[in-house]
């Protein structure tokens, strides 16, 4: 998705017709989902916020979990600002992300969420890969080989 503008716009503006009513925010991994999220809160009118990658020396009680993602293979660090947590808090929020396969960002985003007292409403995803996430509403599926 990265750098390919015409495939993130489109995705993104067919994702957004497909957000649930009663969702009043987008939350996103950092980076590669970023532009994404950018043009789903674009069109439908919804804020999101960026969950990050590192601890930033500017962040308030920030809120942090460990995840091992399929696309590094590695332990990596997710994290809200704790001046973000006030806007999830309450709220039906929808995770937006470029593709769902091992589901393991995916899982780590809802703790987040749920520990700052969101309520998640939906997963929406460009594509879901390997095994079938009927909790993810994905464009499309690809398969592991």
């Amino acid at each position: 998705m990265l750098g390919d503008t015409a495939i993130t716009e489109e995705a993104g503006k067919e994702l957004a017709k497909l957000i649930p009513e009663d969702i009043k925010i987008l939350i996103t991994p950092e980076v590669k989902a970023l532009s994404l999220a950018h043009v789903i809160s674009r069109e439908s009118g919804l804020p999101y916020i960026v969950v990050r990658k590192t601890q930033k020396p500017y962040m308030v009680n920030p809120v942090v979990r460990e995840v091992v993602s399929i696309t590094t293979g590695k332990p990596q660090t997710l994290v809200m600002d704790g001046l973000d947590v006030e806007k999830v808090r309450g709220q039906r929020v929808a995770i937006v992300d470029d593709v769902v396969s091992s589901g393991g960002t995916l899982h780590s985003l809802q703790e987040i969420i749920t520990a700052v007292g969101g309520d998640l409403g939906a997963v929406l995803a460009v594509f879901t890969e390997g095994d079938e996430r009927p909790e993810v509403t994905a464009l499309g599926h690809l398969p592991l080989f």
